[in-house]
Parts: C-alpha cells; structure tokens; sequence
C-alpha cells in the first residue's frame, strides 16, 4: 500500500481555492454585470446600493440581479433567490469565526 501524505495536506490547497471562490466569485460576477451590462443601472436606482451590495451582501445582490426583470422587478418566487442570497451572505459571516475557532483548537 502505497504512503499517503495526511488528509490536510490533500485537501488543503482546494479549501483555500474554494474559499477564494466563495468571497470573490460573487463580487466578481456583479463587477462584471456592472461593466459588461446595464442591469446593475437599470436594477437600481442609483449607484450607492449596488456599491454596498458589493461590500457587505454580495450574495443578496447578485440574486437580485439575477431574479430582477425589467418589467416587474423582482416579484413572487424570485424573492426566494434572493433570500437564498442572504442565507449565503449569513453562511459566508457566520464561518469565519467558526474557521478561527477550530483553527487554534
């Protein structure tokens, strides 16, 4: 049987690569909306909210943007993608306490 190196060795680069994923990837997709598009103008009404979406909820406002339609907004189901934004966006807050306490244990 061959020698296997431990499990944190294996698994460690693709936690950070998917840590890296999970805080950038959203704040990416709506810079990328924000500059390739006009959904973000047209979603919001000003650039303020959008802005602070980027930098505390990025998450919530990437579904929003995802659910949002030019003619009603974002009405019924969609709500509840966006919802699944801020479960994501408290997921996201709630673990990185959770990973400095069971780094030092």
């Amino acid at each position: 049987m061959p020698d296997l190196p431990p499990p944190e060795m294996i698994t460690g680069p693709m936690c950070c690569f998917f840590l890296l994923f999970v805080a950038l990837g959203p704040r990416f997709a709506i810079v990328a909306m924000w500059l390739f598009g006009n959904r973000v103008d047209a979603a919001f009404g000003s650039a303020l909210w959008p802005l602070l979406g980027l930098l505390v909820a990025p998450w919530t406002t990437l579904m929003y943007l995802l659910a949002w339609s030019p003619v009603g907004g974002v009405s019924g189901a969609e709500w509840l993608l966006v919802g699944l934004g801020a479960v994501l966006d408290l997921g996201t807050y709630a673990a990185r306490p959770l990973h400095s306490r069971y780094a030092t244990a």
